[in-house]
């Protein structure tokens, strides 16, 4: 069977999962494997199979905003996907996480509109505490400024008429803010399966816009440490 909108054949890629918004970050990562193989490429969704230190992960690519990261994570978990982390970018709260620091994310506050479909409002965004851990416990091995709590999952980037709701939410002690984490860990518990985030500050979600450049060095160097941690976390697994 053909997954329709990932184009994933069911029981081809591993239970082992990482996930990202960006197609090429998705290749990016998959040339970081061995025996690295793409298995489709269609939207936003890029499917890629290897083996990182013997163990066998899938790398695929989501896109932007929770409704169509939902259909991915869907998909995964349909084809076989037992614990996901996703790799990203998000923006800090507090200027002791400046760019350059990573956010591991336990849990997530429901921003958003996806998950309001799917589950009752009192139901709480949370991530797999074993596999959380795990990802800590990797990020302690780089010499990286991290805090491990609670991001902000929100579907508008820029903004509109309404008030972003980042400093409410940063007096209430979340960490920062991205856009696809709470779809995630809602469908992950949904569904039964082990999910974790981790992120890559490339700003401050309170700022003004128009001077956000994700692009330089400190958020580059943080990227690829996010992308190590998650695979160190899953290749060090017990299979």
């Amino acid at each position: 069977m053909i997954l329709p909108n990932t184009k994933i054949k069911v029981g081809t890629i591993s239970e082992k999962v990482i996930v990202c918004g960006d197609p090429g970050r998705a290749k990016y990562i998959g040339d970081l494997l061995e025996e690295s193989q793409e298995l489709s490429f269609f939207r936003e969704y890029r499917v890629i199979n290897g083996y990182y230190d013997g163990k066998f992960i899938s790398i695929v690519s989501h896109g932007v905003g929770c409704p169509g990261a939902a259909v991915c994570f869907e998909e995964l978990i349909k084809a076989g996907a037992k614990e996901i982390i996703r790799v990203g970018t998000a923006g800090s709260y507090t200027k002791s996480l400046p760019p350059g620091s990573l956010i591991i994310a336990d849990s997530a506050v429901r921003e958003e509109g996806l998950t309001h479909q799917l589950v009752p409002s009192g139901m709480p965004a949370i991530g797999d505490l074993s596999l959380v851990l795990k990802v800590e416990k990797e990020a302690r091995k780089e010499a990286v400024n991290y805090r491990r709590g609670t991001i902000v999952t929100l579907d508008a980037f820029y903004p509109g008429v309404i008030d972003f709701p980042h400093l409410t939410y940063k007096k209430a002690g979340a960490l920062g803010a991205e856009m696809e984490l709470a779809s995630l860990y809602v469908i992950a518990r949904m569904r039964g399966i082990a999910a974790a985030g981790i992120f890559a500050l490339d700003g401050y979600a309170y700022s003004d816009m128009t001077d956000y450049d994700p692009h330089v060095d400190q958020v580059t160097l943080a990227v690829e440490k996010e992308i190590q941690i998650a695979l160190r976390t899953l290749a060090n697994e017990e299979s």
